[in-house]
């Protein structure tokens, strides 16, 4: 084994060391491979010793990754620690001392509910970080004491020299020293489907990035052809693999902008209520309005009766009724608040291929010696038409060039496809796909191959042949870099209109576009083997082919649709610039989108980045830290984030986003175990949807806030105005408990029916700064709970002692209560004037008002009933005619307002225009 170094020498890494300080950042790429046996201190012939391996595995530990473990029991009683929480606890003692045991129960249902749903959350982001645990290989070929052995690929440590062969996964993160014809599937790393060529030679730059990097190999990712010998550089947590681990380790879950709002909706509340107890009863004992001990218990009955102790169980109802509805769409949310989040979203980062695009390289164009054409079909498709410029279906089999291009394409490809689902799965090269792809879209059949003989691809010569028999003749058909087969030709005499070749090619590669160029020459029928001399003399360029990963179809139309929402589009992917920013034109993800590489991003610091993130629309030779870092710094702009993907490399920003949204069908487990909502069908057009629902979902909570603060404070003003104006109180403990009790069950709960409003699209994002409600949302409070109480206060004072009882009174005055919410309702369901054709569009409504009227009758004139909620049998007029003329009021001067506001409304925005 090598021991000299020398004044280059790398310093491997020990555990002890930051994950930022790894092999990868120290231009590995760079060293010869005498360099790297000095500093891994290796030999490439012989490998390490059995000794050597055992003292580094002891330093190292072994090339696993291990999650770290968190009590159970310490997850959920970290759940009860938030502000909506502790006011629920408080109610649910208040409500318990004052023997309301039924507010209690429901109460602590709620709290329980809400702990078990955060604690189940955990739980799920812990498997995503168990599941990366499980993508390292279990045994690698190594090269130890100068034998090749198996060995299991925990024990490897940096130094060893393992061979990779087709077939393999890679066990660590390696540095080739060997490469032949080697490619690797890197798209748990990088996104991207095409396998990634490699190379042994050195990489002589400053800065790399991750896709780039051919001389190196990374744990996780997959051999598809070729084999390879490489030096280990990096194992465990220290991989690329292992960084993504601890990335999404270290992204701490916070609160959804919903939240956040009625977090600090709570507290407010719960302060203001407080201090007007303590006020309105030192006012009381001040004035000797009732003894000490009743007085108490009128504050704490006010306390409760303003208490919106429904609230949470409203929210999370309407919470559920959303998440219901997406899962109708193929979208399932697996945390209730998400659902909201959808609604304030303003920032849509998606992955690019298999989310924007099909993931289907697909022929979209032909160029001819004489004619440029276009490919219909998206995708694999199996229907599909060669087009003329003018959109017209050319006549291919009897044009030579187009027929022997397409029989080319159908001839040299190893590509098989295989119908799963209703889907058609490759098994192949990307670039084979998509030229058996365009074979079947033509033909509808398998191509006959009567092969003699193949040259596979090798990155070498960068062409690939086949010797077949082909309409009577000896054909030899090749494919590759168009540059190449152009240079064969011309050097075996032949020639080619380059200046227009180039012409050709530089039109495709500007959109993004790998060229492909297709030949073929007939040879002499006693030939049965590829001499690779023999190609270019007599070879005829019949085209070139432009193959890109196209956008689906519908895509743009969803992007249009987000972008009328005020919500921006944003393209983070491992692909090539160009081709990034071709789609992002073609899906007009902005007016002149603007891209940035990763490595360009890594030349700027967080702040820096984040001063002009929102300037470039297209990310791209990102890595998963690039991703992360630019999740980070929009959301440090106040922007409500979004992140969609489906591979490893996206987890760690699908749990940083303020929503992460995984693929259902082509996503890892990782992605789908660090999202929030997970596509069933993989359809970017449902984001639209689940964003429009999201916004219905946050209408129909704030609607059901402003209903229930007046009507609860309401409640507890005709408690303080009856202290204030040294009077009995018109309504018992009881009565309060039964107006909460029978809203809690009925009318709050028809905000979840109300369908979505016109033109909710059309909004923009809300402001999550703003709160949930608005300046005039608090003026309606405070007038709807004034003009409630008053008018309850205003009965009862009229008439008790001149023509009714006091218990009869009281009776009128719950009643006034339950019509004021009853009438407050129809004017909060829409923005329409109660009188239009959206009165009776939630049916729902009408149901629960009826219920809500039986339960009243009941509670009126059932005997049992009477007895404990202070009720006695009362004449239409006084017990219900009364009632429904003070709850007429209450919608008639609501409706006066909503008009005038409306108008206001419809004034400030002619003004902005």
């Amino acid at each position: 084994m090598a021991t000299h170094s020398d004044n280059n020498q790398v310093t491997p890494l020990t555990t002890d060391e930051p994950k930022d300080a790894g092999p990868s950042q120290q231009q590995i790429w760079r060293q010869s491979t005498s360099q790297l046996e000095s500093t891994w201190q290796t030999n490439c012939e012989d490998g390490l010793s059995t000794t050597e391996a055992k003292k580094r595995f002891a330093e190292h530990g072994p090339n696993e990754l291990e999650a770290k473990k968190v009590s159970n029991l310490l997850r959920f009683i970290k759940q009860f620690n938030n502000s909506i929480i502790y006011i629920l606890l408080a109610a649910a003692i208040i409500t318990f001392v004052l023997h309301r045991y039924s507010d209690s129960i429901v109460i602590g249902l709620v709290i329980i509910a809400n702990a078990l749903i955060g604690y189940f959350q955990e739980i799920s982001a812990d498997n995503a970080l168990a599941k990366i645990k499980d993508l390292l290989v279990s045994e690698s070929f190594v090269i130890r004491d100068g034998q090749k052995i198996t060995l299991p690929s925990r024990e490897l440590v940096p130094g060893d020299i393992v061979r990779l062969e087709a077939g393999d996964s890679v066990p660590a993160d390696l540095r080739l020293v060997e490469a032949d014809n080697l490619n690797i599937q890197e798209s748990v790393l990088t996104g991207e489907t095409d396998s990634v060529e490699k190379i042994e030679e050195a990489i002589d730059a400053d800065d790399v990035p991750l896709a780039e990097r051919q001389n190196q190999a990374f744990a996780s990712t997959a051999v598809t052809s070729g084999s390879g010998l490489g030096i280990v550089i990096a194992t465990g947590r220290h991989t690329e693999i292992g960084k993504i681990q601890q990335d999404v380790a270290e992204v701490k879950a916070k609160p959804t902008p919903l939240m956040q709002n009625l977090n600090r909706l709570g507290v407010g509340l719960s302060i203001a209520i407080v201090v007007a107890a303590i006020l309105l009863f030192i006012l009381g004992a001040a004035i000797h309005v009732y003894s000490l001990p009743t007085l108490l218990i009128a504050v704490i009955t006010m306390v409760v009766g303003s208490m919106p102790e429904g609230l949470p169980a409203s929210t999370s109802v309407v919470l559920a009724m959303g998440t219901r509805q997406l899962t109708k769409q193929n979208a399932i949310v697996k945390t209730l608040p998400a659902v909201e989040t959808l609604g304030a979203v303003d920032i849509v980062n998606t992955d690019k291929t298999g989310t924007l695009t099909k993931n289907e390289m697909t022929v979209t164009d032909i160029l001819t010696p004489e004619h440029q054409y276009q490919v219909s079909g998206v995708g694999y498709d199996s229907e599909g038409a060669i087009q003329n410029q003018a959109g017209n279906d050319v006549d291919w089999q009897n044009n030579e060039h187009l027929n022997w291009l397409v029989q080319i394409a159908g001839q040299t490809s190893d590509a098989v496809f295989n119908q799963e689902d209703g889907q058609w799965v490759l098994t192949g090269e990307p670039t084979d796909g998509a030229l058996t792809a365009l074979y079947h879209k033509l033909n509808h059949t398998e191509p006959t191959v009567n092969e003699i003989d193949s040259l596979p691809f090798d990155s070498a010569f960068r062409y690939s042949a086949r010797l077949v028999d082909y309409n009577g003749q000896r054909v030899l058909m090749v494919k590759g870099a168009p540059q190449t087969l152009a240079n064969l030709i011309e050097s075996r005499g032949g020639t080619v209109n380059a200046g227009v070749m180039k012409e050709q090619m530089s039109e495709l590669t500007k959109q993004g576009k790998r060229v492909v160029a297709l030949g073929y020459q007939v040879i002499s029928q006693e030939i049965t083997e590829i001499d690779p001399d023999m190609i270019g003399k007599g070879l005829t360029l019949v085209g070139l082919v432009g193959i890109i990963d196209p956008p689906r179809p519908e895509v743009a139309a969803a992007v249009k649709k987000l972008r009328y929402a005020g919500i921006q589009v944003k393209m983070i992917t491992g692909d090539d610039p160009d081709t990034a920013a071709a789609i992002a034109r073609q899906l007009n993800l902005a007016d002149s989108p603007k891209a940035i590489t990763g490595p360009e991003l890594n030349q700027l610091s967080d702040d820096e980045l984040a001063k002009v993130i929102d300037n470039y629309t297209v990310f791209a030779r990102t890595t998963p830290a690039d991703k992360l870092r630019i999740v980070r710094a929009q959301q440090s702009l106040g922007h409500v984030v979004s992140m969609t993907g489906d591979g490893v490399n996206d987890a760690p920003a699908l749990k940083q986003a303020d929503i992460g949204v995984a693929m259902g069908i082509k996503g890892t487990d990782v992605a789908k175990g660090a999202a929030d909502m997970v596509l069933a069908d993989d359809d970017f057009t449902t984001i639209l949807a689940a964003v429009k629902e999201g916004r219905h979902v946050f209408d129909n909570i704030r609607k059901t806030i402003r209903f229930l603060l007046p009507t609860s404070f309401a409640e507890g003003l005709i408690v303080v105005l009856s202290i204030v104006l040294d009077q009995s109180l018109p309504l018992y403990p009881t009565q309060l408990l039964w107006i909460n009790m029978v809203s809690a069950l009925t009318i709050q709960f028809a905000f979840i029916f109300e369908p979505v409003e016109s033109g909710i699209m059309l909004r923009g994002p809300r402001n999550v700064k703003a709160g949930i409600l608005s300046r005039m949302d608090v003026v309606e409070v405070i007038y709807v709970s004034l003009l409630i109480s008053g008018l309850g206060i205003f009965a009862y004072d009229t008439l008790v002692n001149h023509s009714i009882t006091a218990l009869m009174g009281s009776t009128m005055t719950l009643n006034i209560v339950i019509f004021g919410k009853i009438f407050y309702l129809f004017n909060l369901r829409n923005n329409h004037p109660v009188v239009s054709k959206y009165f009776f569009q939630n049916k729902m409504a009408f149901y629960i008002i009826a219920l809500l009227i039986v339960l009243q009758l009941g509670i009126i004139y059932l005997p049992f009933m009477q007895g404990v909620f202070h009720t006695t049998a009362i004449n239409f007029h006084y017990g219900w005619g009364i009632p429904i003329i003070m709850g007429f009021i209450v919608l008639v001067v609501t409706e006066i307002v909503k008009l005038f506001r409306l108008h206001w409304n419809q004034l400030h925005k002619d003004r902005i225009k």
